[in-house]
């Protein structure tokens, strides 16, 4: 973090951590004790004065090889394999090396150690953790949380996909769950600015690469299960051994599980931690259920009671639509009183909870000064939804107060899960009116290959949803996304809805190794515009 060497940071004797390695050895410090450590990163680009400079191998290249950029930027120490070992040497270096059979499997419990956090936190200072895990729904659950706790007076932390929050500060997210070097230096930052209760999103990738070593989350909260990421995951049963990794006692102390699918309540079932269980789905036996009233459900969110032991009941509103933001709501309201708030603070933090950005998004079209639209134009939302299940729930959700075509507008991924692409244009295909197929983030991947295995499922998908009208979609290909994005609304009309789903949040186009400014939500804004004065423009497929 950039304010480690300012900051207070105690120090380590570098011996110390070499001790607490599972067969590890120090090389290279005469004293036997070693420099004083205060810190530890794995870029060697982030190095602070103080650091230990975890060197592990990669894909592409060998940590070990940057070590001379490291120790220039202050490093004190190395931890690294014995191949690292072995390069450092060859290459003259000649600070002290912590050598680990496995450096990954031990660099969380280290950095935890520097910082007097998670396990090592002792009687010190910091927050109570919030976990949340599951392939839909992370995002929009911790935000919640924290946006209910900060409204019942707390001092809060997040950390997620869309951005990190300290104390209110807001710090830039790289990915949904930081390295553990960083996590560490976090919540070290978090325990100086008094943060009492954080809530952190915990992705599959992060429960399997060791990036939540050294914490264990006070209550760990799970939304659902289904097809993402098999591209790093071998098959589902691999995906949801990782997730029900973080309902063990060496990751949480207690668990709220979302019953509402075949996963969950395998989880319920499994989990070594005590588990409160929680169901939106009708007849699902749980701890706690949400019911929908027949009026509750509205454009912009539901009110539904949320019922639990002893014949308590809340009262709650989901604040987007659907049904499976009734879920994430229900989920957030119990892993609140899981936490120890009272039943009030919780009804009450939730109502005051803000949006999300990127989560089923509204952008609102141009106005007038009184704020009357300055002409009629389609409703459009952009949602992050980029799994086959996010995509149908999305549809799902706005499909109800669409009066006109539901248009959605979608690509998938370059350099990820392939399997989720087919299944992706089927949802799309099955609950929409028309589809627009664009390109998301292609990365490495050549564009219209992706697209061509969206348009295979677009075109095929094997039926109609219930809640669509009988005629098959209309399946357009679009690679320009802000193109895509007009022809969406011409396709729509000013009675429609348009859904932009994928990139949600996210403010850059990743094409052939270069990011590219694009925020949907600033194109849609620009398309809308143009469509008000006159000038909206249509692409063919």
């Amino acid at each position: 973090m950039a304010d480690r060497a300012a900051a207070s940071t105690p120090s380590t004797p570098l011996a110390d951590l070499a001790a607490a390695v599972p067969g590890g050895r120090l090389v290279g410090a005469d004293d036997g004790r070693g420099p004083d450590v205060t810190g530890v990163t794995l870029d060697s680009r982030a190095v602070a004065r103080g650091d230990l400079y975890a060197a592990l191998p990669g894909a592409r290249a060998h940590g070990a090889d940057f070590a001379h950029d490291a120790r220039a930027a202050g490093a004190v120490a190395v931890l690294t394999d014995a191949e690292g070992e072995r390069r450092l040497r060859a290459a003259g270096q000649d600070l002290p090396v912590v050598v680990a059979p496995d450096p990954r499997a031990v660099v969380g419990d280290l950095a935890a150690r520097v910082h007097r956090t998670g396990t090592h936190r002792g009687d010190g200072p910091g927050p109570l953790l919030l976990g949340i895990t599951g392939t839909n729904g992370k995002t929009t659950t911790a935000y919640l949380l924290e946006g209910a706790l900060a409204a019942a007076g707390r001092t809060t932390g997040l950390v997620g996909t869309v951005e990190t929050r300290v104390a209110g500060e807001v710090v830039a997210s790289a990915r949904t769950t930081p390295e553990a070097p960083v996590l560490h230096a976090l919540l070290a930052r978090m325990a100086r600015a008094g943060v009492d209760v954080a809530a952190l999103e915990v992705s599959s990738h992060a429960l399997s690469l060791h990036r939540v070593d050294g914490l264990v989350v006070d209550v760990a909260g799970f939304t659902n299960l289904s097809q993402d990421h098999l591209d790093f995951h071998d098959g589902m049963e691999d995906y949801f051994a990782a997730k029900a990794s973080l309902f063990t006692p060496e990751r949480s102390r207690r668990g709220v599980v979302v019953v509402d699918d075949a996963w969950g309540r395998r989880l319920a079932q499994q989990a070594s931690v005590p588990v409160t269980t929680v169901a939106t789905a009708a007849g699902t036996p749980a701890d706690w259920t949400a019911e929908v009233a027949p009026d509750g459900v509205g454009p912009t969110g539901t009110d539904f009671v949320l019922a639990g032991p002893d014949g308590a009941r809340l009262l709650l509103r989901a604040p987007l639509p659907g049904a499976f933001n009734v879920a994430n709501t229900a989920l957030a309201a119990v892993v609140l009183l899981e936490a120890g708030l009272a039943a009030d603070e919780v009804v009450g933090g939730l109502s005051q909870a803000g949006s999300v950005p990127g989560r089923l998004e509204l952008v609102a079209p141009p106005a007038a000064p009184d704020g009357t639209p300055l002409a009629a134009l389609p409703r459009v939302l952009v949602d992050y939804a980029h799994t086959p299940d996010a995509v149908a729930a999305a549809l799902a959700a706005v499909r109800p107060s669409t009066a006109g075509r539901l248009v959605v507008v979608l690509g998938a991924g370059g350099d990820r899960d392939r399997g989720k692409r087919g299944p992706m244009g089927a949802a799309a295909a099955r609950a929409a009116d028309v589809v627009v197929v664009t390109d998301d983030n292609p990365r490495s991947e050549e564009p219209a290959a992706v697209r061509a295995a969206v348009l295979a499922g677009a075109t095929s998908p094997g039926g109609r949803d219930p809640l669509a009208p009988p005629a098959p979609a209309t399946v357009l290909e679009v690679g320009d996304r802000a193109r895509a994005l007009r022809a969406a609304l011409d396709a729509a009309g000013p009675d429609g809805t348009v859904l932009v789903a994928g990139k949600g949040h996210e403010r850059g186009q990743e094409v052939a190794g270069v990011v590219h400014p694009f925020d949907d939500r600033d194109e849609v804004r620009a398309a809308l515009a143009a469509a008000a004065a006159g000038g909206s423009e249509s692409e063919d497929a």
